[in-house]
């Protein structure tokens, strides 16, 4: 007898059914995050889309994407907080098969459709690539925008949660504010990149905060705490957590080096379903909420404008020039509906360019900075403490359907 599919998994099955049904010509879609990271009925699912080649249109390929995304959020009220935004992330499979695509990102995808053997090998190498200062910014990263008091309990918006809001109160401060914190704690202490929540809270324990781990690792099942108890709790556990890993010893900018194609190609596949979701944005389904999602993108909007800026650094090369010209079109600031639309309008009238940075590749990378596939570590090998998170289960080494 088979087990039963779980809601997670029915819900990608269905969004691959939609990708396919609207011709959006996905050869794999993942999501962020291991199965057991993903709590009903809170979590929502983060995915990536993975295309053979780029499209020859990507405008038009956006739309068809946001088309889909809508149609399977129209299928079931509970899709407005499971299916909370259009996918992330857009690559192509020879950027993933390349090493292009961050290996700590990487390491945390899980399966939706596609084959199961060849995200396994991504993943197996993305976990043995020598550790580096990229590895050091995506972690330290994840910290820098909610330690401090960065993470606000308010801002974590319920507009599309149904039911319990006290129980999803808790799951933000669990889930959204100390689960990520701790996963990059784990990975910054013991140099090794963690496959998710689940794994960092459950296998790194320091002596003396094992209490901590077990409470919010179990925050589901244990004795009902109010959001705010639970908050205050967050930010003792971290305060202890952060004692317990290496100092930031990185100066100025902290990169110790030049973008590299991999930050191109982050910053690519993060642009490349920007319209989509800008889209989805502006003219949601009945009843779903996105004026907080609006808000959000000047976060990611910003840090794309600040990788293609230094990319383009003196636009010596005619890659670093036309980093300079898609710097130019993406928006800077606030962002609200206004800005979205007009970003739309830029990007339609200039869709050459928009055309020609998303599907291009960097043929080196710019000085000082290593290639995906230099086997020469981007700082010299250090022992590594033992690694507190293996890699997740092995997914059985079949071909899941392709939408």
């Amino acid at each position: 007898m088979t087990a039963e599919r779980s809601r997670y998994e029915r819900l990608g099955d269905a969004y691959a059914a939609g990708l396919a049904a609207h011709g959006v010509g996905a050869a794999m879609l993942t999501h962020k995050w291991q199965p057991a990271d993903l709590l009903d009925p809170h979590s929502d699912l983060d995915i990536r889309v993975l295309l053979s080649e780029p499209p020859d249109d990507w405008e038009e390929w956006n739309h068809r994407l946001a088309a889909a995304h809508t149609a399977t959020v129209r299928q079931a009220e509970d899709h407005r907080r499971l299916l909370e935004h259009p996918p992330g992330f857009a690559f192509t499979l020879e950027e993933a098969d390349g090493r292009f695509v961050s290996a700590p990102e990487l390491a945390t995808w899980s399966l939706i459709s596609g084959n199961a053997r060849e995200l396994q090998r991504w993943k197996s190498r993305a976990q043995m690539a020598p550790w580096g200062p990229s590895d050091e910014r995506f972690y330290r990263a994840l910290l820098h925008a909610r330690l401090g008091g960065r993470y606000r309990l308010a801002a974590d918006s319920a507009d599309n949660v149904l039911g319990d809001l006290t129980a999803y109160r808790r799951h933000c401060v669990a889930w959204h504010y100390l689960a990520p914190c701790w996963f990059a704690a784990s990975a910054l202490a013991t140099r090794t990149r963690c496959p998710g929540k689940t794994a960092a809270l459950t296998q790194w324990r320091p002596e003396g905060l094992e209490g901590y781990a077990e409470l919010f690792l179990h925050h589901v099942a244990g004795r009902p705490r109010s959001p705010r108890h639970l908050l205050r709790t967050a930010h003792v556990a971290l305060e202890a957590a952060l004692r317990r890993i290496p100092a930031d010893r990185r100066t100025g900018a902290g990169t110790g080096a030049g973008p590299s194609r991999t930050d191109w190609t982050m910053t690519a596949g993060m642009l490349r379903v920007r319209v989509a979701r800008w889209l989805y944005y502006l003219d949601p389904p009945p009843g779903v909420a996105t004026g907080y999602l609006i808000r959000r993108e000047a976060r990611e909007l910003s840090a794309a404008v600040r990788t293609l800026t230094a990319y383009a650094a003196d636009g010596a090369t005619p890659a670093q020039r036309l980093a300079a010209r898609m710097t130019a079109l993406v928006p800077t600031g606030p962002t609200t509906a206004a800005t979205l639309r007009a970003a739309l309008a830029t990007w339609h009238r200039e869709r050459a360019t928009v055309q020609d940075f998303l599907s291009h590749t960097p043929e080196s990378s710019t000085p000082g900075s290593q290639t995906p596939n230099s086997h020469t570590p981007e700082q010299p090998a250090t022992t590594r403490s033992p690694a507190p998170c293996p890699p997740s289960s092995r997914t059985p080494a079949r071909t899941r359907p392709a939408s």
